[in-house]
Formats: C-alpha cells, structure tokens, sequence
C-alpha cells in the first residue's frame, strides 16, 4: 500500500480552511496562519473584535447597510482573518518578519499593506478576491503572492 504524504502547502492549506471554522462572519469564513521554518507562529479568522457580540448573534452590519463584497471594509464590526494573525503574533511577542502568509482567501488591499510593513515574504491563498491595487503592490512589494488549490479545499 503507497501514502501520498501532504506537501508542506498542502498541509498548512488544510490547517488554514480548519482555522477558517472558527469564523462568526455571515458573509464569508476565512482563516489565516502565519509560518516561519515550518513552524506556525499564529493563527487567525475573521469575526468580531474579542469580547463584543458576534455576527452570529446580532445579524451583519454590512448586509443591513447593504454594502457590497469588496467595498468599505471599515464599514464592519469584524476583522478579517490575516489581522487576526498579524495582532495574535503581536500579543504573543511573536515576528512574523520573514513568514509566509496561508489563507483562505486572497487578502484584500488593507490586509496586503499589513502584512507588507510586517516583511511577510509570500503569501498563499485557495480563493481569488478582486483586489487588483492590492496584487500591484504586492508585486511591488517583492512578496510572493500566489493561488494554491488542491482537492478539497
């Protein structure tokens, strides 16, 4: 009997749609991780700051308001999934200079100028989001920037 051993992407992928579970978006379940040397350094999903109501229980904002995907982040009570993992690295002392970034969605541009100032070096997503000012300056940025899909995810 032969395994197929998970590629290390493939392995962080599958954590990062896990991590996505823990979401209280209405809208969209995303998860994030960071990881450095095989390791991961922290982990993140998208809902409502810690401690206030969750989406879940209250209804969205941004669905009342009728705002559109992809407009007027601020416009949200929630934060998305790779600030989760950017603030979870910061609370624990942990750098994330130098991390590749997993999520499950392309980041949009607020979370890509993020992680820029932070020195992420690549970041991997499953699912396309239409940010092309936040692929520019990516790009621009010199981070690798890259859509991964495998079966399943």
């Amino acid at each position: 009997m032969t395994h197929q051993r998970l590629s290390w992407d493939e392995y962080y992928m599958r954590i990062t749609h896990l991590v996505a579970q823990r979401s209280t978006c209405l809208r969209r379940m995303v998860g994030a991780i960071a990881v450095k040397n095989k390791r991961i350094l922290a982990t993140g999903y998208n809902g409502a700051a810690a401690g206030l109501d969750h989406c879940f229980d209250i209804g969205c904002l941004r669905e009342q308001l009728r705002i559109p995907s992809g407009e007027r982040h601020e416009l949200c009570r929630g934060l998305h999934a790779e600030q989760n993992v950017i603030i979870q690295a910061a609370i624990h002392g942990v750098s994330i200079t130098g991390a590749s970034i997993y999520s499950t969605t392309q980041p949009c541009l607020i979370c890509s100028k993020m992680l820029i100032n932070c020195g992420v070096q690549n970041i991997f997503f499953s699912h396309g989001y239409p940010d092309q000012l936040a692929q520019d300056m990516l790009n621009d940025a010199g981070v690798l920037f890259k859509l991964l899909q495998f079966p399943g995810n």
